[in-house]
């Protein structure tokens, strides 16, 4: 029964059947005793009349009961509805707290029905909320000391591009270590190689070799767009590829040594053994098999000068001779070795380049493209002259390249194909810097890969 009594439902009914007997009482008393009697004796007796009738009818009884029940009323009110007013504005000033990232709020209260139960559970959830704040900052904290001692160097940017957190590997590689925050990022970028900053422009994956403080520098560029806390944000990542190439590179020739050893020995020692077999028949005047021993012999030895040549060939890439180059026959003769599509117009300046190792090069990546299962409409080639520079760009519709193998495609002898020697890439990329300029990949937003050649448009 006490348990019962506890309940705010219970005390409700309470409440209104006291209301309700206290109004039915207060009417019997206006119209039946002790009201009249009272009101009789003080006329009859002490001749005082008070301008009230002797007997009220039913609806002046009721006026008047109705009168003496609204005092009744108000504070009946008052008394149910003021541990509910007391509790919303606790609430009220605890979700205020709540948006303003304060946990810390809690309501004092010892209640024992269901306003209690909810403050109960009302300050539990406050208690979680705490405990899951101070876990998020440890491990906030935790990931912060991780992404600042990352050698990769990390920038946030928000809608209007202004860096919102940049890593320790940021601030030295863009500020000499100084704070980037706040600071518009391609502004930071003015005094950046400018193919760094066409990389971060462009807004894609990228692989790229830059001059920096008189050396090469080679940089892989990820970038990606989302939203935090409901707003835009772009986070760009500069992994420095230098060692790490230089690492493969080593690894690169050590495979290729063992590659032409290999094949060294699988062609030396077939003629050494026809050799010697054909001075043997040659000793015992057997002279009628000769010739098939000198023909098997020239055949290894033809294999392995082939094979020989094509290393050679990379190895002792000659120096280009560049001239000035007139559009229109260099892409017509251009389009006699490869199908692609010309997009934009071509530049009124001409180019300055070795128009025959130039057109090597875009034979390749043009057949690349081609190979990557990219329609055929869908591989194109546009020019443009971006200040003293000329951009050439193929483009298609693949797959595009996962970022181990852009980060390698340059490699020399790297191939995905099965019977790819890895040179393609690694060629075009010789000649270009050759030229003195520079080569590119990078991943298209819609599915695809880009190769950017920028050459110099005169001599350097």
């Amino acid at each position: 029964m006490l348990s019962g009594l506890r309940s705010l439902e219970s005390r409700m009914v309470l409440l209104l059947g006291f209301a309700g007997l206290s109004g039915a009482l207060i009417y019997a008393g206006v119209t039946q005793w002790p009201l009249p009697q009272v009101l009789v004796w003080l006329r009859q007796d002490l001749g005082i009349g008070l301008g009230a009738p002797a007997h009220f009818s039913f609806y002046g009884g009721l006026l008047v009961s109705l009168a003496l029940l609204l005092p009744l009323s108000l504070w009946l009110g008052h008394r149910v509805m003021s541990p509910i007013t007391r509790l919303l504005r606790a609430l009220e000033g605890a979700v205020a707290s709540y948006r303003d990232g304060d946990f810390s709020f809690s309501i004092a209260a010892h209640r024992r029905d269901e306003l209690g139960k909810l403050i109960r559970m009302h300050n539990e959830l406050g208690q979680t909320l705490r405990e899951q704040r101070q876990h998020l900052a440890q491990r906030e904290l935790l990931l912060d000391t991780v992404v600042q001692n990352t050698p990769v160097a990390l920038v946030l940017t928000d809608a209007s591009g202004r860096v919102t957190y940049a890593n320790i590997a940021a601030r030295h590689l863009f500020n000499e270590g100084r704070s980037l925050h706040g600071l518009t990022f391609l502004e930071l970028l003015g005094g950046s190689p400018e193919a760094l900053r066409r990389a971060v422009e462009g807004g894609e994956d990228a692989l790229l070799t830059v001059e920096m403080e008189g050396s090469e520098e080679t940089f892989h560029l990820s970038q990606r767009s989302f939203r935090l806390q409901g707003r835009p944000h772009r986070l760009q990542l500069f992994r420095r590829m230098t060692r790490e190439l230089s690492r493969q590179e080593v690894a690169t020739w050590k495979r290729v040594i063992r590659v032409i050893s290999h094949e060294l020995n699988n062609s030396l020692a077939p003629i050494s053994s026809l050799a010697h077999s054909g001075a043997e028949l040659a000793r015992r005047g057997d002279t009628g098999r000769l010739p098939g021993v000198f023909a098997t012999i020239g055949e290894r030895a033809r294999h392995l000068h082939g094979f020989i040549a094509g290393y050679a060939n990379f190895a002792k890439l000659p120096a280009p001779q560049p001239m000035s180059i007139v559009w229109q026959p260099f892409l017509d003769s251009l389009s006699l070795h490869c199908q692609f599509q010309l997009r934009g117009s071509m530049p009124e300046q001409p180019g300055w380049f070795d128009a025959a190792q130039i057109e090597q090069v875009l034979i390749n990546l043009i057949k690349n493209a081609h190979e990557s299962g990219s329609a055929d409409d869908e591989v194109t080639l546009s020019l443009a002259v971006i200040g003293r520079d000329l951009r050439i760009e193929v483009a298609d519709r693949g797959p595009g390249m996962s970022e181990t193998v852009l980060a390698q495609a340059l490699l020399p002898f790297y191939s995905t194909k099965r019977s790819g020697t890895g040179l393609g890439l690694a060629l075009a990329r010789e000649i270009v810097e050759a030229h003195g300029g520079r080569i590119a990949l990078a991943n298209r937003e819609e599915g695809g890969l880009r190769v950017s050649l920028m050459l110099p448009l005169a001599p350097r």
